[in-house]
This record gives structure tokens, sequence and C-alpha cells, in this order.
């Protein structure tokens, strides 16, 4: 009798999530799609077609391209490559921090602190284990790579990020489990060039976790009660991975 009612309860909770409302955070990329700068483009390969008797293609791109997740070992060494990311950890309650007015403003936005409390005394405190997304409609610039990038004149990039101490915030103080973003990078361009490195980026991956970079329809999730799911494919020894991943609303 307990498994039945177990399953019975698997069972309704599906019929729940399944009518909810589920939106799809995931670029459709492809050999013209913007991509951080020191990759190639991806290639499309046709190997068979429907003469053949079956249609086959090759896809030739870097783990870090289109909507992707990283993996702890993409910048920290000795950390967890993507096959040993366990399934509940891809799965998390989804928190969207709107910026969007903001980066539209300053493309050189930098997430604070001040930011996130501004944010907590509207919706409440962030809870622990949670995925925390910036959101700042970079993603509608896709799949325009010139619009992406934003350069200047003298070449240089402009493009909102997160702050290390708001980083150090949500991971220290809040207990967060990941974060994602709708740019090629956890900080910003900006800061990129000031500091001479990824430090925001290093430090997210160096929690042991795994972040989400150039997600999208952001702007369609609500600031809290969602579910985000994180679905890739388990390459070996994977530093990371063009990800599925969607949102399931409340």
């Amino acid at each position: 009798m307990s498994t039945i009612r177990t399953e019975n309860e698997l069972l309704k909770a599906f019929e729940i999530l399944k009518s909810k409302e589920w939106v799809d955070l995931t670029h459709t990329f492809g050999p013209d799609s913007p991509h951080f700068s020191a990759f190639n483009d991806a290639e499309f390969k046709t190997l068979f077609t429907h003469e053949d008797g079956f249609f086959a293609q090759r896809f030739t791109f870097p783990g870090q391209y289109g909507t992707h997740i990283d993996a702890p070992i993409h910048f920290v060494p000795n950390q967890r490559y993507l096959e040993e990311l366990e399934l509940k950890e891809l799965v998390l309650p989804l928190v969207v921090i709107d910026k969007s007015k903001e980066a539209e403003e300053n493309h050189d936005f930098i997430l604070s602190v001040d930011d996130i409390l501004k944010f907590e005394e509207e919706h409440g405190e962030i809870e622990a284990g949670s995925f925390v997304a910036l959101r700042t409609d970079w993603s509608k610039r896709w799949p325009n790579k010139e619009a992406f990038e934003n350069k200047d004149s003298g070449g240089n990039s402009h493009a909102p990020g997160w702050g290390i101490e708001a980083l150090k915030f949500l991971f220290e103080e809040r207990n967060i489990k990941a974060v994602g973003h709708e740019t090629f990078d956890t900080d910003a361009a900006i800061d990129f060039r000031k500091n001479g490195s990824l430090i925001g980026e290093y430090y997210v991956l160096e929690q042991d976790t795994f972040q989400i970079e150039l997600l999208t329809n952001l702007d369609k999730v609500p600031a809290k009660g969602s579910v985000i799911f994180n679905i890739c494919p388990k390459p070996e020894k994977g530093t990371g991975f063009p990800v599925r991943s969607f949102a399931i609303l409340p």
C-alpha cells in the first residue's frame, strides 16, 4: 500500500507541475551566435541526409557556448567536473533580481549588496539553497554579435555583471546554491579590465558549485516562487556544456 501511495503522490506532483507555466530560459545557438571572444564560431556539419537513409549532423563548439553551465573545474583546479554534479543540485528554487532598467541606463552596471538588500525589502529575504539570476535584459541583444559585445570606439566591451561583494553576500550570508546571468561572464566587463581577471567567476566556482551563463527570458519569470531546471549532457571530464535551462512558474 505504501508503494502505491508514493506513486500516487509522485504522479499528483507531476500533474501539478504540468499544469503550471513553463518558461524556456535557453537561447537557440548556431555558428553565427554571439560567444566568448577567445572561441571560434561553432561548426554544424551534415554527415548524412535522408537520401542516405537517415539525417545526422556533427556539432563542433566549446563547452562554454550558447546558454551553458560552468562546472567548478572550469576555473578552479581540483574541483568537480560536470559529470560529478548531482541531479538534485541542478533543480533549485529560482530568485530573479531585476536590474534591467539600471543596465539599460548604464551598460557598466555592477550589482551591489545594497541592490540585494533593496530587493529583499520588497520581496523578502533570499532563501538558502536558491539559484539567484541577475536579470539585465542583455539577452534581448541576441543573436546580434555586435550588440552583445557592445564595444566602444577603443574596442572595449561594456556589459553589466555581478559585484564581488554582492556574490560574497549571497553565498556567505544567504547561503545560496548557484547563480546565473544573461551575459558572457559573471563579472561586468569594466571590472574584468580593472582587475585583469574574472574574480567574480572564480569566486562562484570556488564555492564548488555551478553557474549558468547566457540565460534568456528572465523577464517572463517572477522575482520569487519559480523553480529552475538545468538539464545538460554528461561528457566525461567536462568543464561545461550547452544547457537546456527552464523555469516552472508558481
